[in-house]
């Protein structure tokens, strides 16, 4: 049987001047999965970051924000991991994902880290790239030079709503998830979202 998930990551960068821009996609699902939950967040600075809690089937679901930089959040992931016992297979990272168009979503286990600094980070901590993560698609520039400044500015209107749109999908796929069962959960996640066709006239 596959492990439940225990403990979920929302990456993003910690600041006021942050919370709008592409690269806190992971904070923004983070928070709304809360809010569902009925968790609220507080500053633990044993762990780094922001925790919440939910029970869920009588057992303890953490959520968690690190409030280290992006390229630090293994810190935070390891030490309340550490302090909780929670294995790599149990954790779930949400984060942004430039290879993918916004409203578009991924649900994998393990695999590569796509030069994401978060995800090289909770690796190197965690010792293991073995743990589920959630890519949520904010597009690419098209230029690689172009890419941090990019990943640093808040998406154009259309593209937010189009994430907030993947985000909803994501929250509806939450209790499929929570049961693990994974491979339900991928297809409803992973599934293009509808183009409305034309109506004739």
């Amino acid at each position: 049987m596959q492990a439940r998930l225990r403990l979920i990551v929302g990456l993003g960068n910690p600041g006021a001047e942050y919370a709008e821009t592409r690269h806190n996609a992971g904070f923004w699902l983070c928070e709304r999965l809360a809010r569902e939950l009925g968790a609220s967040f507080a500053r633990e600075s044993r762990y780094h970051g922001f925790v919440a809690k939910a029970r869920l089937d009588g057992e303890d679901l953490w959520l968690l924000m690190p409030q280290t930089f992006m390229n630090r959040s293994g810190q935070a992931v390891r030490a309340l991991a550490q302090f909780f016992r929670i294995e790599a297979a149990e954790m779930l990272v949400l984060h942004d994902e430039l290879d993918l168009p916004p409203g578009q979503m991924r649900l994998k286990f393990g695999g590569g880290l796509g030069g994401h600094n978060g995800l090289k980070d909770i690796t190197a901590h965690l010792g293991t790239q073995d743990y589920w993560r959630l890519r949520i698609g904010i597009g690419h520039p098209g230029d690689r030079n172009e890419v941090v400044n990019y990943v640093l500015k808040p998406p154009r209107r259309e593209e937010r709503e189009d994430i907030d749109a993947a985000l909803d999908r994501a929250l509806l796929a939450w209790p499929t998830l929570a049961k693990g069962e994974f491979n339900a959960a991928t297809q409803k996640i992973n599934s293009k979202p509808a183009v409305p066709t034309k109506e004739e006239p």
